[in-house]
């Protein structure tokens, strides 16, 4: 079984990114042949400062190296090492359907809110469509917001298969639905677009700051709070803690007494307790980035050589060769 995910460099990674995709990919790597790239290709859709990208490329590198990827289990490296990935994405894309990427919610949501749509945003989902099939990929673990492009995915696939003879394999979307959605501290969906996230390796200081302003109702301490399991502090307080914690705190605030303020305190405290050994290896792999920048080389030797290969009998297939 070879599994597939990649991740944006757009920015900061938070706890959406680390328990929507991170954690569970991590999981992955035990379970199978498992490759997982930095989609800095995508990333060019809509953030246009190349050193920024350079930076935040790295980012990822060191935070997913901290949370306990291993590149002993696991193929890690950068996309645009692996350049044929988008010519395989041209391939693909002379067989997608305009009317299958004009339902895609990356292009309609932002065509709707009236925002300026490029080309790469509209393609978005062929090139990601090569990028699953380039690897012969199984399994695709993805958020529920994501499923969608995983069942283009498959259609492009299909297509091209019914088209040119059994050609690429079908990939399986896998969703991990009790986090799909990790709320941010709005309650909305937690992401860099709504400015509304927890870093997975932010300042103590500023973290702290953001965890104390989450906004709650007016009751009182003493008022009993039957609907604790509502609470967005409980929902965070639940992906960090361990349960008997989580659970202590939710039976606290459901019962009455239980001040507001010392609610976000003891979030905090978890939360930063949670990723004290990711911290800590983080700042050693900083300190050794020759390593780091190793670890993407040699994995993008990995996947190349397996890209070429299926690259190769695509091209076969449709005649190029």
């Amino acid at each position: 079984m070879r599994i597939l995910s990649g991740i944006q460099p757009s920015g900061t990674l938070h706890l959406g990114n680390f328990f929507g995709m991170m954690q569970p990919a991590i999981a992955l790597q035990e379970k199978g042949e498992a490759f997982y790239f930095i989609a800095d290709y995508h990333s060019m859709t809509s953030l246009f400062d190349p050193a920024e990208r350079r930076k935040n490329s790295l980012n990822v590198a060191l935070d997913f190296l901290a949370c306990g990827l291993d590149p002993a289990k696991s193929v890690f490296f950068k996309q645009s090492d692996v350049p044929e990935v988008t010519e395989l994405a041209w391939l693909l894309s002379t067989l997608t359907p305009m009317s299958l990427l004009e339902k895609c919610h990356s292009f309609k949501d932002k065509s709707a809110k009236g925002l300026p749509v490029n080309h790469g945003l509209f393609a978005y989902p062929v090139l990601m469509a090569a990028d699953i099939l380039i690897y012969d990929s199984n399994i695709v673990p993805v958020g529920q917001d994501q499923k969608q492009h995983v069942e283009v995915t498959r259609d492009i696939a299909i297509k091209f298969n019914e088209a040119y003879g059994e050609t690429f394999v079908i990939p399986e979307p896998q969703i991990r639905g009790e986090t799909a959605k990790v709320p941010g501290l709005d309650g909305e969906k937690m992401s860099k677009s709504y400015g509304n996230t927890l870093e997975i390796f932010g300042e103590e200081k500023a973290l702290r700051k953001k965890v104390m302003g989450i906004k709650m109702d007016s009751r009182t301490p003493e008022e009993p709070k039957p609907d604790a399991d509502q609470n967005l502090a409980i929902q965070l307080l639940k992906l960090v803690a361990p349960a008997p914690v989580a659970g202590e705190f939710e039976a606290r605030l459901r019962a009455g007494g239980l001040g507001y303020g010392d609610l976000k305190k003891g979030l905090f405290e978890n939360y930063w307790n949670h990723f004290a050994e990711a911290r800590k290896k983080r700042a050693e792999l900083a300190a050794n980035l020759d390593y780091v920048n190793g670890v993407l080389a040699a994995g993008a030797v990995k996947a190349r050589a397996l890209a070429q290969t299926v690259l190769k009998r695509a091209r076969r297939a449709s005649g190029l060769e």
